[in-house]
């Protein structure tokens, strides 16, 4: 079994790079995969803390979470499609399509 720490420590990288994808990144897809990033360190964090207790809320709510994931990206990726489609391009900076 991985130490608690261990798992720890991957999903403290796996979010610092995430967010530091997040606040560089003006591209779309590559801001959808840094918020999976961070959704995925969540994960781990979620499944090595439930490992530690013999209940498994945990990891059931861990399931729940990759599942909301893959709807949230569904939709990003289809939003991304319509702008790309609208507007030509998917950096974040030049589409102004949120503005009154």
């Amino acid at each position: 079994m991985i130490p608690v720490e261990l798992s720890i420590l991957l999903a403290s990288t796996m979010f610092t790079i995430g967010l530091y994808g997040l606040v560089t990144q003006k591209n779309g897809i590559k801001l959808m995969m840094c918020i999976e990033l961070l959704l995925n360190s969540a994960n781990i964090n979620l499944v090595a803390f439930s490992a530690q207790q013999p209940n498994v809320n945990g990891q059931v709510f861990a399931l729940f979470s990759i599942a909301l994931a893959a709807a949230e990206a569904g939709v990003g990726f289809a939003i991304l499609i319509a702008l790309y489609r609208l507007y030509g391009t998917i950096d974040v900076d030049n589409i102004n399509a949120m503005r009154w």
